[in-house]
């Protein structure tokens, strides 16, 4: 889960997202990240009662429906409220605006004829309006917490900053609901607890925030990805005996608690419940990692199938070990041009002292798959189920979308109770904490963040933490879009699913129908060009969490005809569907190429085109699944080698997960390309033992081919 305060106001940017940055900023966190940025309050005038009756009452957004503001007054205080964030005073700078303390946010209402208002837009530039529904205001109540600060002392004497929030309002034993966090705890707070975790904090838990060893308030050396150690040496600290000996203390220490407790956490978080799980404590009877870094060098944060993810590598590591404390930060010009200038990562890595951070030097000198990657992978320890765990993630998460995936794979064979579980929904990285039916310019037709706490997230830990008997889910849930409707199985991939080649032919056409053996030879061709790499999102491209915003949350779901009429992306499509085909389950891309080079990478796209009708997504091109590879390592992740040239060589990886209905009338679209700048860093297209530090002279267009025995393999659920 994404707590607000660590993981929302300290990195609020990394939250917001088009419309969803006021519904998460100014709804949820309320006016505490807008004020950061505030340099002086509006004058503040004040209104007589009868100038606010006009106002009050019940408003929809128009673009997330089920977020509906009231407003209130008693007397000339005048209020706003939602279901996920409490009473707040608002105070007039004019007779139609308002603002919260300190300044932000700001609620401009427009009037009828009568004085009475019909709506009222939420923020500035250009803001998200909303409609009046009702002149009635509602009333919504939250649970009082009590807060409280510990430093809990590890094994070897090192101390944990914790903050730990308690129902005032009920005396019975509970159960703990944990987070453990390298993002800061200090914003923890009764208001931040029931606006972030909404339905759990409801049902009453002792919510417990935890800053890990090294950063912000807790002692020690803080090391990325610590390695999970031999649990067997009692001197032995990892974040496993970490969470180990943190629930050990709370047990003796934090009275009137149920002896139970259950972690979570998303991302990072997400890697530390998982990482809860390992060798756990007895009290730990439920966990949920979602959007877990479960390994990433394969699949996760840094490199994807071998391919170094520049740019998040750069922002994220400055971001995380330049201080204690946060440190994101800006770029002052387009990423894409401040990468391509410095030419290697080596270069842009000595231009800001990243080379110096431990990770930054991590980058420089373990390219490939090796001991030190492997030693910080979850994955290798997930042999057994040691407690009941939910797994979520998102079909359109750009940052951790592997983890959750492969941590359920590699956990399920061993799950003889049926304890082993996986959500999936059509959600961003962490998407799922905020309401929003939403991602970027696609509507999924209800609110599938919502529905995902309700229905799946609170039952799981009321069942495993609390013994309540709602939680019904068998195996897997996931949203299929499209359709947009949820579908449960019992099994992931599901097994009703079949494969199905899908093949890509010379004269740019995808057939389900295998080619003839002379067409397998046929073959389309690009020049890739490293000096004109091909984006992969819109330009300007800002830092990943820059702190005045940036499109980094939404890029995969973005419209993909920014590239497609480039030389460089070569494209395969269908006519028109003359019936639903649903995919449910991995995609996997089956490529058979040839460079002129002797090392190369290879994206393929995995594309849904909209018709082109009358409707607002008239000719979209929405991504279903894509994913990039690395040729050199081809064979093996451990020891990469040169490709040869003008041979054909059979590239075969996972797109991985989807779930998605393409509709009669829409088409699909494959794309094969060789580059996605700057997230990824260039491959020189000349085989150099380490891409980071290759010189200018290494880098050399190339022709590239794509053969016709080429296909994509999709996990067919139905075509009807």
């Amino acid at each position: 889960m994404i707590l607000t305060c660590s993981k929302g106001i300290a990195r609020a940017s990394r939250l917001a997202h088009g419309a969803a940055t006021l519904v998460t900023v100014l709804l949820l966190v309320g006016a505490t990240a807008a004020q950061q940025a505030q340099t002086s309050a509006p004058k503040i005038i004040k209104l007589q009662p009868a100038q606010l009756e006009g106002l009050i009452g019940q408003y929809s957004l128009s673009n997330e429906p089920e977020i509906i503001l009231s407003f209130s007054s008693e007397g000339s205080h005048f209020y706003v409220e939602s279901a996920r964030r409490a009473r707040q005073e608002l105070f007039a700078g004019s007779e139609n605006y308002f603002f919260g303390k300190g300044g932000q946010p700001g609620y401009t209402f427009t009037r009828g004829p009568d004085g009475n208002a019909t709506g009222v837009r939420v923020g500035d530039n250009p803001g998200v309006e909303a409609t009046k529904i009702n002149p009635q205001p509602a009333r919504y109540e939250f649970r009082p917490y009590n807060r409280k600060e510990v430093m809990i002392p590890m094994r070897d004497g090192v101390r944990l900053h914790a903050v730990i929030l308690r129902p005032t309002d009920s005396n019975a034993p509970l159960p703990f609901l944990m987070q453990r966090t390298p993002y800061g705890v200090d914003g923890s707070s009764s208001d931040s607890i029931n606006s972030r975790y909404t339905e759990l904090a409801k049902s009453g838990y002792i919510f417990v925030m935890e800053d890990i060893r090294g950063r912000f308030k807790s002692e020690g050396k803080f090391v990325m990805s610590r390695p999970i150690g031999d649990h067997r040496d009692p001197k032995q600290v990892d974040e496993s005996t970490d969470t180990y000996d943190t629930v050990d203390w709370l047990l003796k220490n934090i009275p009137a608690n149920n002896g139970r407790v259950g972690v979570a956490g998303i991302s990072y978080p997400g890697f530390l419940a998982m990482a809860a799980g390992i060798d756990p404590h007895p009290a730990v009877r439920a966990i949920s990692p979602q959007a877990p870094m479960i390994d990433v060098w394969r699949g996760d944060d840094f490199f994807h199938n071998g391919a170094f993810r520049e740019t998040y590598g750069y922002d994220y590591v400055l971001g995380m070990e330049s201080s204690k404390e946060n440190t994101f930060r800006k770029l002052d010009m387009d990423a894409y041009d401040y990468f391509l200038q410095a030419g290697s990562f080596a270069t842009a890595a000595r231009q800001s002292g990243l080379d110096k951070l431990p990770t930054g030097q991590a980058f420089l000198e373990h390219p490939a798959y090796d001991e030190f990657w492997r030693a910080r992978a979850v994955e290798w320890h997930l042999n057994h189920v040691t407690v009941p765990t939910l797994l979520v993630g998102g079909h359109w998460d750009q940052e951790d979308m592997w983890g959750p995936q492969e941590a359920y794979s590699k956990i399920e064979p061993h799950d003889a109770k049926g304890e082993n579980f996986l959500v999936l929904g059509p959600w961003n990285h962490g998407q799922w904490g905020s309401t929003t039916r939403q991602l970027g310019a696609v509507d999924f037709g209800e609110p599938t963040t919502d529905e995902f706490r309700q229905r799946y997230e609170a039952p799981f830990f009321a069942h495993y933490l609390k013994d309540e008997n709602a939680f019904g889910l068998k195996d897997t849930a996931s949203f299929e879009s499209g359709s947009n409707q949820w579908r449960e199985y019992d099994h992931w991939p599901p097994r009703e699913g079949t494969e199905q080649d899908l093949y890509l032919d010379a004269q740019g056409k995808l057939s389900f129908n295998a080619p003839q053996e002379k067409d397998r030879k046929n073959f389309t061709q690009y020049l890739s060009d490293p000096a004109d790499p091909v984006p992969y999102r819109k330009r300007p491209i800002e830092a990943t969490y820059a702190p005045s915003g940036s499109g980094w949350y939404t890029w995969m779901a973005q419209d993909q005809r920014f590239v497609s009429q480039r030389a460089d992306v070569a494209k395969w499509t269908t006519q028109p569907l003359d019936h639903d085909v649903t995919i449910a389950g991995d995609v996997i891309a089956d490529l058979f190429a040839s460079t002129t080079g002797t090392d190369s990478d290879w994206v393929v796209k995995l594309i849904d085109v909209y018709p082109e009708d009358q409707s607002k997504m008239a000719g979209y091109q929405l991504m279903v699944a894509g994913e990039i590879f690395r040729g050199r390592y081809r064979k093996s992740f451990e020891h990469p080698e040169a490709i040869p040239a003008n041979t054909v060589e059979e590239y075969r990886y996972s797109l991985h997960a989807a779930d998605r209905t393409f509709l009669k009338g829409h088409r699909m679209m494959v794309e094969v390309q060789s580059s996605w700048f700057p997230l990824y860093d260039r491959n020189p297209q000349r085989y150099v033992a380490n891409i980071m530090t290759a010189m200018p002279e290494d880098f050399q267009k190339t022709t590239q081919r794509v053969y016709g025995a080429s296909h994509l393999i999709l996990p067919l659920v139905q075509m009807k």
